[in-house]
């Protein structure tokens, strides 16, 4: 994230030199649908599932316009789940470590994770009445599991390109964004029982996203 703040302003300062730049800011929401598939690995055992979630995310943004194209930096001060719902599994072991004899033990896996702190990079140039945009955006990915295992994964930074259309008339602006973040890989910082080998998540997460802006 701070690469990306980096960048956004040297970008700004460059814009603030030119007598012709305007600055703008202001807030938007965004009807995302946000989808994940992924693979958790533990020991030689692999369980793929898939997690989907329709939610309104809402944003600031900070831009500067040179007429036909424009650079800006956008922010979501909120979290969001990737699922709709918790994931809940259950398993069943029949063989415990520490027990002479089979035991049947039932162990209840709940997963979610959420996004928080996502930036954008972005810059929209101007078609006519239409504008496509283009951009960078970094995000924080939290597993917020609660695992029988004992597994913890933690979080992880993710970075991710988006390519978009809008429209705008005035104040009001339009969009439809589509959103695709680099592969994502977690490694559980602890270890089952007689497993030497640590779980690990891999995933995919993409979001689409109609927008609606409103700039002051």
């Amino acid at each position: 994230m701070k690469k990306i703040i980096t960048i956004a302003f040297a970008i700004f300062f460059s814009f603030s030199n030119l007598a012709y730049a305007e600055m703008r800011y202001g807030i938007s929401g965004a009807l995302t649908f946000i989808d994940a598939t992924g693979t958790e690995t533990e020991g030689g055992e692999t369980n793929s599932g898939s997690a989907d979630n329709l939610t309104i995310i809402p944003s600031i943004f900070l831009e500067f316009d040179a007429g036909n194209y424009s650079v800006g930096l956008d922010y979501i001060p909120l979290d969001a789940d990737v699922s709709s719902k918790t994931k809940i599994r259950s398993d069943t072991e029949t063989s415990v470590s520490g027990t002479a004899k089979e035991t049947t033990t039932n162990r209840s896996q709940e997963a979610q994770a959420e996004l928080s702190d996502h930036i954008t990079l972005y810059a929209n140039y101007n078609l006519g009445g239409y504008y496509v945009k283009g951009g960078i955006a970094q995000v924080t990915i939290n597993a917020t599991e609660s695992l029988a295992t004992g597994s913890k994964y933690g979080s992880v930074d993710v970075n991710g390109y988006l390519i978009g259309l809008g429209t705008g008339d005035g104040n009001h602006r339009f969009e439809i964004v589509y959103t695709d973040y680099e592969d994502i890989s977690l490694t559980s910082s602890v270890t089952r029982t007689d497993v030497s080998t640590a779980n690990k998540i891999d995933a995919d997460l993409d979001t689409l996203a109609l927008k609606y802006s409103y700039v002051f």
